[in-house]
C-alpha cells in the first residue's frame, strides 16, 4: 500500500485509484474530452465526482502527437476557471495539474492541487524539478522519447522495458536528490512509443515494481488502442476497459481515463475478484 502526502493532506492507495482527464483544450486527440467552455467543465467535474473520481487531472496544453505549444500565459487562464470550481465545490477532492511548465505547477497547487503530472520529467523546463521539490507535493513522472511534436516520427528501442526502467532509475535519483520523496511512475504509453513498444510495455508492467513506486497507466482511448482495432478515439472505450483490466491485473495502482464510471468498475470487479482467488 503507498500513500500520497500533500500539504497536509492524505490519500491512501488501498486499491487502484481512477484519474479523471480535464481537458481545458479545444485540441486534445479525444473530441469527447476537450472544452475552453467553463459551463461544459463544471458539469464535467460534477459527473466525475458522482462517477466516484479519485483525481481529477486538469490539463491546459494538450499533448498529442504534433501538439502546437500554446503561450504560458494562455495555459494558465484555460486551467484557472477549473481549478477556481473544484476548489469552492469539491474543496476536498484531489486534483492533479497535467503540465511541462513550473510556472503552471507553482500557480496551480497555490490554486489547490495536489499532485504535478509532467509528461516530460523535467526535460522540457529546468526549474520544474527544483519548484515541485519547493512545492512539498507528489510529482508524477512520466517516460517520453523526444518531445509531443516529434515524438512520434520514429521512436526506436533496443529493449523498450528495459531503457524505460533505466531512464526511471536515474531520474528517481535526480527527484530525490533535489528534495522531490513522493513519486508516482508512469511508463508513458503512447508517448515516443509504436503500437509494439506500447504491447510490450503493458505484457511486462510487472517489471516496473522493481522499482517500488506507485505506477501509473494512461491508455485510454489512445491510438495503440484505435489504431490496431481499425477504428477512432470515440470508439475506443470497448478497448480500453480491456486493457485497464490487464494492467490493474498486472499491478497498476493509478489508472488515468477520460471514462470514470468504466474505470471505477473495472477496479471493484476487480476487487470482488480478489475476495474469491
Amino acid at each position: 500500500m503507498f500513500t500520497l502526502n500533500s500539504n497536509g493532506k492524505q490519500l491512501n492507495i488501498n486499491t487502484p485509484l481512477v484519474m479523471g482527464v480535464l481537458n481545458c483544450t479545444d485540441d486534445s486527440f479525444y473530441e469527447g474530452s476537450r472544452s475552453l467552455q467553463l459551463t461544459d467543465l463544471e458539469k464535467r467535474i460534477d459527473l466525475m465526482i458522482a462517477e466516484g473520481v479519485d483525481i481529477i487531472d486538469v490539463g491546459g496544453q494538450s499533448t498529442k502527437p504534433g501538439a502546437f505549444q500554446i503561450e504560458t500565459k494562455i495555459e494558465i487562464e484555460r486551467v484557472n476557471g477549473a481549478l477556481h470550481y473544484i476548489q469552492t465545490e469539491y474543496p476536498n477532492q484531489w486534483v492533479s495539474i497535467d503540465t511541462t511548465r513550473s510556472e503552471v505547477a507553482q500557480f496551480a497547487v497555490e490554486h489547490g492541487a495536489d499532485i504535478v503530472n509532467d509528461i516530460s520529467a523535467g526535460n522540457m523546463d529546468d526549474k520544474m524539478i527544483s519548484t515541485v521539490a519547493a512545492l512539498h507535493v507528489p510529482y508524477i513522472c512520466m517516460h517520453m522519447q523526444g518531445r509531443p511534436e516529434t515524438m512520434q516520427n520514429a521512436p526506436t528501442y533496443e529493449n523498450v522495458t528495459t531503457e524505460i526502467i533505466a531512464f526511471f532509475k536515474e531520474k528517481i535519483a535526480i527527484l530525490n536528490e533535489a528534495g522531490i520523496k513522493e513519486v508516482i511512475i508512469d511508463p508513458g504509453f503512447g508517448f515516443g512509443k509504436t503500437v509494439e513498444h506500447n504491447y510490450q510495455l503493458m505484457n511486462e508492467l510487472e517489471q516496473f515494481h522493481q522499482l517500488e513506486l506507485p505506477l501509473l497507466v494512461g491508455i485510454s482511448r489512445k491510438s495503440m488502442i484505435y489504431k490496431l482495432l481499425g477504428s477512432s478515439p470515440e470508439e475506443a472505450l470497448n478497448g480500453t476497459t480491456v486493457l485497464n483490466t490487464i494492467a490493474v491485473m498486472k499491478g497498476a495502482h493509478i489508472l488515468r481515463v477520460h471514462d470514470v464510471k468504466s474505470a471505477k468498475e473495472v477496479i471493484k470487479l476487480y476487487h470482488q475478484l480478489n475476495l474469491h482467488p
